[in-house]
């Protein structure tokens, strides 16, 4: 039986509409005007992000807001957006950081996820404002919440070591665990993978076979936003391929380069737990994820070259600045390296 393996970014993509599609009926219909307007600059995981942040604001408005208590969703009209007020929305910043859900259940939000919501907000006004269908815009009155800068949790090279060990050996597993011990290959060339590439988890799970040269040592990605972009693989990442490739079938370029237990392509959350699985015996004391591999990448990276447009462009980050706010921080580290190397006299 021939499986015919779809193209993950396709699927995701309509996966999103159809998620999208079903959030609308749950929001007033003049939010598909916004949906719409945006549709060309942003990607549909934004969109539908966007439609959950909406379905939150509206039920604070008709909860909490003496204007719109009772009122139903759908009865919202755009033109009602005017008789939201800056305090409106200081008070929704108040009301996400903890609310009540029903039930007895309480839901907080971490400040990033807060940052967001409102960031949501901002857009949606601006774009009704913009087209003329607003008399004001009271989001840009509104203060959004002061993100501290955190540490980046990354491994050094003993750590980095351990990991590996612990994936070869499968030193420490649970008996259930255990289980999935026919994947130590694939699992390993995984976090290979990410701490030679920086490459992001949606980006590996895309990945198809067709996507691997070997032979040139390189492999295409494709980037948030659906971008494609060739990028180079170091030795280490190509023999560990090499490997990989060893009892698999390769001939046909469409299927996922990565696999589950049931033959499909793994998914974002199965790779977040194996690497949970196997950092938590080898760095207990560390909370590591994909994106803390993709940060160990980084990091060693600017080492190497210390020039952070060379770290932004492999890591695909748009901007710069969102580069340097994560790792300018290490130029001292390198500073103070490069002071150790110079010595008057360099035989003694």
């Amino acid at each position: 039986m021939i499986q015919l393996f779809v193209d993950y970014f396709t699927e995701r993509d309509t996966e999103n509409l159809k998620r999208l599609e079903k959030l609308r009926a749950e929001l007033p219909p003049f939010c598909s005007e916004f949906f719409l307007g945006i549709s060309q600059r942003t990607s549909t995981l934004t969109r539908l992000n966007y439609g959950y942040d909406l379905r939150v604001f509206f039920k604070y408005l008709t909860s909490s807001v003496e204007e719109f208590i009772d009122r139903k969703t759908w009865e919202f009209k755009v033109d009602d957006l005017n008789k939201v007020t800056t305090h409106d929305i200081e008070l929704y910043a108040a009301w996400l950081d903890m609310r009540d859900a029903g039930e007895g259940a309480i839901v907080t939000n971490k400040p990033t996820t807060k940052m967001r919501k409102l960031a949501t907000l901002r857009s949606f006004f601006a774009y009704f404002f913009k087209k003329g269908k607003l008399e004001k815009n009271v989001l840009p009155n509104v203060d959004l919440p002061k993100l501290h800068d955190r540490a980046i949790v990354r491994l050094d090279n003993p750590e980095v070591k351990r990991v590996l060990q612990t994936v070869e050996a499968q030193d420490g597993l649970t008996k259930g665990q255990m289980r999935f011990t026919k994947n130590t290959l694939r699992d390993q060339t995984i976090i290979v993978f990410f701490l030679t590439t920086g490459i992001r988890v949606s980006e590996l799970v895309g990945l198809d076979i067709g996507d691997i040269d070997l032979k040139n040592a390189s492999f295409k990605v494709t980037r948030k936003g659906g971008n494609q972009e060739i990028l180079f693989m170091p030795e280490d990442l190509q023999a560990q391929l090499a490997q990989y490739f060893e009892n698999m079938k390769t001939d046909d370029v469409k299927q996922p380069l990565f696999k589950s237990l049931q033959n499909k392509r793994i998914c974002v959350r199965a790779v977040q737990n194996l690497v949970k699985k196997y950092a938590s015996i080898a760095v207990p004391l560390k909370k590591i994820s994909p994106h803390k591999l993709r940060s160990t990448f980084g990091t060693n990276l600017y080492r190497a070259t210390g020039d952070i447009y060379v770290v932004a462009n492999v890591l695909g980050h748009r901007d710069v600045n969102t580069t340097k706010k994560h790792y300018a921080a290490m130029t001292e580290d390198i500073r103070r390296d490069a002071a150790k190397s110079v010595r008057l006299n360099p035989d003694e």
